[in-house]
C-alpha cells in the first residue's frame, strides 16, 4: 500500500484589525506578533493590518525581480536591491514593506522604485504609504499585469511607460513573468530587450 502525501499550498490571508490604534500600540502588536512565521503588518493612521504571503505571491515577485535585475545588468544601470526592507516613521504615520525596492545609480534619501504584487489583498489605495515615504515609482502587479504610477506634486499618476526606465517593455516583461519556465522566461526577456 503506497502512501500519498499531499502538500497544501497556503492561499494568503488579510485581515484588518478594527479601529484606530495610535503608533506605540502598533509597535506593541508588532512586538507581538514578531515571531510569527510569514506574516506582514503594515501600519497607515491608525489602521493595522495583517497579511499572509502566498506561494504564488512569492512566485511572481521572484520572476519580476530575475526580470528586472537582468535588464539592469545588461544594460549596465546600477542598482542597489533592498528587497522588502520595512519603511517605518511615526511622524509619517506609516509603517509597511514593499515586495521588491530599489535605489537607482546611487544610495539616496529616497527610494526610486518600488514593486507590490497584490495576488489577494490590497490595490493601488496602498499608494499613499509610498507618497509618504517618496517613492519616485511604484509599480503594481495585479490581475497578471503591471500598473505602473509615478509621484508628481505630491501625488502619484497612472504612467504607461517608466520614467525610470524608459527603454523597457513593461509589456514584455509582463509576458515573460508569466511564462512558467525561469529559463524560457529569461531566454525570451533578453531576446526581447536585445533587438
Amino acid at each position: 500500500m503506497s502512501t500519498k502525501i499531499v502538500e497544501k499550498v497556503a492561499k494568503e490571508q488579510y485581515f484588518v484589525l478594527p479601529g484606530d490604534r495610535n503608533w506605540q500600540q502598533f509597535k506593541a502588536i508588532e512586538d507581538l506578533m514578531s515571531e510569527v512565521p510569514g506574516l506582514r503588518i503594515s501600519y497607515l493612521d491608525g489602521c493595522i493590518e495583517f497579511m499572509t504571503i502566498s506561494e504564488q505571491h512569492e512566485l511572481i515577485k521572484k520572476a519580476i525581480a530575475i526580470l528586472l535585475e537582468a535588464y539592469f545588468l545588461y544594460l549596465k544601470i546600477e542598482f542597489i536591491p533592498v528587497g522588502s526592507a520595512t519603511r517605518a516613521s511615526e511622524v509619517k504615520s506609516a509603517s509597511f514593506e514593499p515586495d521588491e525596492s530599489y535605489y537607482l545609480h546611487e544610495k539616496k534619501e529616497h527610494l526610486d522604485l518600488a514593486l507590490e504584487v497584490v495576488i489577494s489583498s490590497g490595490s493601488s489605495k496602498k499608494l499613499e504609504k509610498y507618497k509618504r515615504f517618496n517613492i519616485s515609482e511604484v509599480w503594481f502587479w495585479e490581475n497578471n499585469q503591471l500598473s505602473l504610477y509615478r509621484l508628481r506634486d505630491d501625488n502619484y499618476e497612472t504612467i504607461s511607460r517608466s520614467e525610470l526606465l524608459p527603454e523597457l517593455d513593461i509589456d514584455l516583461l509582463a509576458r515573460c513573468v508569466l511564462i512558467p519556465s525561469r529559463l524560457e522566461a529569461m531566454t525570451q526577456f533578453m531576446a526581447g530587450i536585445t533587438q
